[in-house]
């Protein structure tokens, strides 16, 4: 039985190593600049420095250039895919097309990750991804258990389900946070960066809170809780999903490395021994739900919603 890949979020250079002892095969990094809500902000150095201990260790690294780019910036993407060609990624994350045409041109034979964070929603459009160049497809975090399982068994193209973090729920390229304190006549720089603490959105009808950030990128509001199918594997083992996603956007680098020890535990009893896994696998959520961090409860996102039409 075909193990899964196991991919997490550094939030700096110093991570990796953690992680590759912590049992990651993957990571993804990047630039807000280029990519949307990572746990960390890379530059060109960081880069090349990741992907050298990355491949120290056999793990893989893909770099996230999935943000929504307008006009002026299309004529930077070609230099940043030809320096990441020849830094030695394993692959790019996409999801404007924009990228793809400038992955063509200046990084031909580079591996490409479809990544349109609420789009990829069955087969058909991954496979269709798939035919424009792209090895892989990263599913829609609102996708079922089941509708993961069936597009894995339709697909042409490799396919990443999230299985832990949070996930987004609305972007807007406005500055919507900094807009709110000058209309509200108040002196508050709302730094670029996606560190700011505490900084919540509260619903108190349903009893929420929504972390919400602004970064180069607009402003981002995020799920109330996290995703956690730490105990809940063994489908999309069997069904051969390729990769699993531990996001670590907003978490501390310990968390995510404690987080990438349990899950890889995990993976390996249920391909290893099913019957071990069952035993500790409600261990091991337990485990997790003792580090999460204050108003950060789990749950098992859509995984196990009913699909309304």
């Amino acid at each position: 039985m075909k193990k899964p890949e196991l991919l997490v979020t550094p939030t700096k250079v110093d991570d990796i190593e953690k992680l590759a002892q912590a049992g990651a095969d993957a990571i993804i990094i990047g630039e807000q600049k280029f990519g949307l809500r990572l746990a960390g902000e890379f530059s060109r150095e960081d880069v090349k420095n990741a992907i050298r201990i990355a491949h120290a260790h056999n793990m893989k690294v893909y770099v996230a250039m999935n943000a929504l780019f307008h006009n002026e910036q299309v004529d930077e993407l070609a230099d940043y895919a030809s320096f990441l060609k020849d830094a030695g990624a394993d692959a790019i994350v996409f999801g404007d097309p924009a990228v793809l045409m400038a992955v063509r041109e200046a990084a031909p034979g580079m591996r490409l990750h479809w990544n349109t964070e609420t789009t990829a929603t069955n087969w058909f459009t991954c496979n269709y991804w798939g035919r424009k160049g792209a090895q892989r497809a990263v599913l829609a975090r609102e996708l079922s258990m089941d509708a993961a399982i069936e597009t894995k068994e339709k697909a042409e193209v490799e396919i990443e389900v999230q299985v832990h973090g949070m996930t987004a729920m609305f972007q807007s390229k406005r500055s919507l946070i900094g807009n709110y304190f000058e209309y509200q006549g108040r002196e508050m720089e709302i730094e670029k960066k996606k560190y700011e603490p505490n900084m919540l959105l509260h619903d108190k009808e349903r009893n929420n809170k929504y972390p919400i950030f602004e970064d180069a990128n607009g402003t981002h509001i995020m799920s109330p809780n996290d995703i956690c199918i730490i105990d809940e594997l063994e489908e999309m083992i069997d069904a051969g999903i390729d990769s699993f996603k531990i996001d670590g956007v907003l978490k501390s680098a310990d968390y995510i490395v404690e987080v990438t020890k349990k899950y890889r535990k995990a993976i390996d009893l249920c391909v290893e021994d099913r019957d071990a896994y069952y035993e500790i696998k409600d261990e091991l959520y337990r485990e997790i739900e003792a580090i999460q961090p204050v108003n950060r409860p789990l749950d098992t996102g859509f995984f196990y919603k009913e699909t309304v039409y």
